[in-house]
């Protein structure tokens, strides 16, 4: 630990004579250090969280990020964050006027490195907290922290202690695949502000825990004690004094404390939710006591997101809860609900909003919805929910998060792609990757094309095909394919454009059922551009994954044996499934299989740098000049980074990936009243495959609105 030198409480005046001069340099203590000679940086009294600042202790609403360890190309595990890309992110979330990171386990050194560098230039320091992350492998395999010789617990606490030598820059960590490594020599313990351990809880491992150690039921440490206890909050205090104990001992520092926690496993009834597993298990964290050595105290914290679980919409009560303007807000109703349970501090340490094209459930009254949101409402919401989080007393919110995350999943997406690849590509159909406030776009410094209406950034070596009617130009990058069709006689409001589309070899329609359109070679999609509101690209039914999915597979919505046929020339609707059919519990209301249609395109300006610019643009139209940008999953892309497609479902009997060479393209103009058939020709347009994306970073509209909210708080 960092040496320090006190008389009487202040720090000693370190005389220096150069040159015959004399010098006075005063250190400043960063930490408080009490008659117990522990030294922290912040504590809790009462319901107040303080944070030691320039030698007396403040408190204000504390507003911050989460961060991830990942960046595209990357999986969390590879850490591959470099000092440089953190001192960036580091500054910027300054700018923005948060106070907070909040980091889940050990990083590389490089973030402690940039962060001691970042915090040693500045008057007005960044706080993290730390988090300890747990197996997630152990805990499906084991459903019990105490089994195999307490196998989850011992690897729970040694993480833990290696982290505090870790913030003491004391630590040399070996390499081992999916973690961390490397000597951590920068002491930034003074800048860490609270742990908060752990992960969300999955509810079979919190009774799993419970019933195979039922007498597990009471723990007293020197720190940490419990009252009421079940074995699973025994298990969090046994862990949380242990890492209490051990910083207390090596460094004389403890700092505050909180574990994760979400809906799922909180400590409220929810009698009107549906689905039995998040409302089964209790991690009620008021069971866990500090002692009186522990001058820094215990925190609660929480994930609290506005559209999941469903009680969130369907609970009666929490209905009668409503916005100045009269709205239903569920999300204040819970916020209030939870902290009327808590004798400490609380904080919201995530919540967010995904600004993804692609959607996975939806908020029943605020609109506030798990995808489907463009970045400046991304913005609005997050200030909503903020204000929500510190009028209900809340100490802090920490938006989730701070950049986007290529790597993962949705579970509406997540069998349509190749789950090694998916760092690889950007996927705007699967929300969980969108949620930060920092996107990564494709292209090293710009994307290739700006759905814009403006062509400056098309040449005629895109061009595809070209007869009397129109030209046809396509791209594509590590996010979509790129259309642009030119045609001086198109008229936008009356005419329409179809664009058909040849992914899979030896299927497709080689007409449309009613004969209006054929194609010189079988057609798996058809685009049709057909004014701003009924736009839209739609699959070969034989081709839809989505049916395929839910009504051959699963029985979830009816069958149409028509569907399974090769060639029917049925083109239909893309959908994506927001929800299976669910009985509410307490009211006995049928709630039926949900749905939207994910195929359904949005007129627009797709370029960040105009006024009018919106992030869900699909295409755009001016002066003749249509251009499109279709995601690749909406093709049944699995991989465009190594040319995956998804197969002959049927005869694969499932999703499986086959490689391709080549998709073919056409298009058509169909004027106002014509009804002769139109033939298309379909040429075909192949692209580069790649191992290591190109990207840029771009801060989103809502890091702008938050910047103005946080300020607000920050006074």
């Amino acid at each position: 630990m960092k040496k320090r030198w006190l008389i009487g409480g202040l720090a000693v005046v370190l005389l220096s004579v150069v040159g015959g001069i004399l010098f006075m340099n005063k250190t400043e203590e960063k930490e408080y250090k009490s008659e117990s000679g522990l030294s922290y940086v912040a504590k809790i009294e009462g319901k107040e969280f303080y944070v030691y600042e320039e030698g007396q202790w403040a408190t204000k609403f504390l507003t911050g990020v989460n961060m991830g360890a990942a960046k595209p190309g990357t999986f969390p595990g590879e850490v591959a964050i470099t000092k440089e890309e953190y001192l960036r992110w580091f500054q910027q979330i300054k700018d923005m006027n948060a106070d907070i990171i909040r980091v889940y386990t050990t990083l590389k050194p490089a973030f402690y490195e940039a962060l001691y560098e970042f915090n040693l230039n500045n008057k007005d320091p960044i706080y993290i907290m730390h988090g300890v992350y747990l197996n997630e492998a152990d805990i499906a395999e084991l459903n019990n922290a105490y089994a195999e010789d307490e196998k989850i617990k011992r690897d729970f606490i040694e993480d833990a202690t290696e982290i505090v030598d870790v913030l003491h820059g004391q630590a040399t960590l070996p390499k081992r695949a999916g973690y961390a490594d490397g000597e951590y020599t920068k002491d930034i313990s003074q800048y860490v502000i609270g742990w908060i351990l752990g992960v969300e809880w999955d509810p079979y491992f919190v009774n799993g825990t419970n019933e195979a150690n039922p007498e597990k039921t009471a723990f007293e440490g020197d720190y940490l004690y419990t009252e009421g206890a079940s074995p699973f909050e025994v298990f969090l205090a046994e862990a949380g004094d242990a890492i209490l104990s051990y910083e207390a001992q090596e460094y004389q520092t403890i700092r505050p404390l909180s574990y994760t926690n979400w809906l799922t496993t909180d400590m409220l009834d929810h009698p009107n939710e549906p689905d039995k597993k998040e409302d089964m298990a209790v991690v009620n964290t008021e069971h866990i006591k500090s002692t009186d050595q522990l001058e820094t105290g215990l925190f609660a914290s929480y994930h609290v997101y506005p559209y999941y679980p469903e009680f969130l919409n369907y609970q009666p009560e929490y209905t009668e809860v409503k916005n100045e303007d009269g709205s239903v807000n569920t999300y204040k109703a819970y916020l209030r609900d939870l902290i009327k349970e808590h004798s400490v501090p609380v904080m919201v340490a995530e919540f967010g909003i995904p600004a993804s094209r692609g959607k996975a459930h939806e908020s029943l009254y605020s609109g506030f919805n798990q995808g489907g949101i463009e970045e400046t409402e991304q913005g609005e919401m997050l200030i909503n929910m903020l204000k929500d989080i510190h009028d209900e007393g809340y100490f802090g919110g920490l938006v989730f998060t701070w950049q986007d995350e290529w790597f993962k999943r949705t579970w509406n997406t997540m069998d349509f792609d190749l789950p090694d690849r998916r760092p690889f590509w950007s996927n705007t159909q699967t929300n969980e990757q969108h949620f930060g406030l920092l996107a990564f776009d494709p292209g090293e410094e710009k994307s290739v094309v700006y759905v814009d209406g403006d062509d400056s950034d098309w040449s005629e070596k895109d061009q595809l095909l070209k007869n009397e009617e129109t030209t046809i130009s396509v791209k594509s990058d590590e996010k979509y394919l790129y259309i642009k069709v030119e045609s001086k006689e198109f008229n936008f409001e009356a005419d329409q454009l179809f664009i058909a589309i040849d992914v899979k070899e030896d299927q497709g329609n080689s007409e449309t059922v009613d004969g209006s359109l054929a194609f010189s070679r079988p057609a798996d999609f058809l685009v049709k551009i057909n004014g701003a509101t009924e736009s839209s690209i739609m699959v070969d039914a034989y081709y839809d994954s989505y049916y395929y999915q839910y009504a051959e597979q699963l029985g979830l919505i009816e069958k149409q044996p028509d569907y399974t046929v090769k060639n029917s020339g049925i083109f239909k609707p893309i959908y994506h499934a927001l929800s299976s059919e669910l009985t509410l519990p307490q009211t006995k209301e049928i709630i039926p299989f949900s749905n939207y249609e994910t195929g359904a395109l949005v007129l627009g300006d797709g370029n960040p740098e105009h006024e009018e610019y919106n992030s869900l643009t699909d295409f755009a139209v001016k002066d003749g000049i249509v251009e499109i940008a279709l995601p690749w999953q909406l093709l049944n892309v699995m991989d465009p980074s190594t040319k995956q497609i998804i197969g002959d479902l049927y005869q694969n009997e499932g999703v499986e990936a086959v490689g391709v060479e080549n998709i073919y393209l056409g298009a058509a103009l169909v004027k106002k009243g014509y009804t002769e058939s139109s033939e298309l020709m379909l040429e075909p347009y192949s692209w580069e495959s790649w191992e290591l994306p190109t990207y840029h970073e771009r801060l989103k509209p809502s890091y702008y609105l938050l910047k103005e909210a946080f300020l607000e708080y920050d006074k």
